[in-house]
């Protein structure tokens, strides 16, 4: 059996990059393709994600990086690559119909009655979110943090380093990006890439609570 906790226990937020080294593409690729295959519920899919790979796409980011956020800002500009991950501002019937749509394309519903009946309990749910738990924003923002930790257990397991980035000024890069134009906000960042030696978190042992306080068995 596959040690998967390995990679769990090797990563951790790299605090400095070395901007010598860049990911293959390969392995660029790979990341990408894990952020398109990340979970979701109900399959709502509620994102956008922005790569940066050109000294100029990370500029731009880390203008987002200035005042009390500066000190995240080499994070950024000396990483191989940024990955801004981006939530829906609305949970629209158009993007619930369109997810659908690819779900046929995909071969999902195999019987004719399983088309209708998918798009009943899709939009039962988005409404539970959207009218009667009023809550849709903030849904949809947690399957973006699906999306996130899928990024970051796949990066350790291609031996990359990364660091994930709430410290930034979100309206500033929203209107940076123009993604308010997109119908999406900026949620969280990810830098990608090989650590330098002035990295020292890359030092210090992980810590992390007991498994005795985390876990009840029942």
């Amino acid at each position: 059996m596959i040690d998967i906790a390995q990679y769990a226990r090797a990563r951790y937020a790299a605090k400095a990059y070395d901007p010598a080294r860049q990911i293959p593409a390969p392995a660029v690729e790979q990341l990408r393709e894990l952020l398109r295959l990340s979970p979701s519920s109900v399959n709502s899919q509620p994102w956008h994600f922005v790569v940066a790979a050109s000294a100029e796409g990370k500029a731009r980011i880390a203008r987002a990086l200035q005042g009390p956020y500066a000190y995240n800002a080499p994070k950024i500009l000396d990483a191989s690559h940024v990955f801004v991950l981006c939530t829906r501002h609305t949970l629209s019937d158009e993007h619930l119909d369109a997810l659908i749509e690819q779900e046929a394309r995909d071969g999902r519903y195999p019987n004719p009655p399983d088309q209708p009946a998918r798009r009943q309990m899709l939009f039962g749910y988005a409404n539970l979110h959207r009218h009667t738990r009023r809550d849709a924003q903030a849904w949809m923002e947690k399957q973006t943090y699906l999306a996130l930790g899928t990024l970051l257990l796949g990066a350790a397991m291609l031996e990359l380093d990364a660091t994930p980035i709430e410290g930034f000024d979100n309206a500033a890069l929203d209107r940076e990006l123009d993604l308010p134009a997109q119908g999406f906000s900026s949620s969280v960042l990810v830098s990608l890439g090989y650590h330098g030696a002035d990295d020292f978190n890359a030092r210090l042992p992980k810590s992390r609570l007991p498994a005795a306080r985390l876990f009840t068995d029942i």
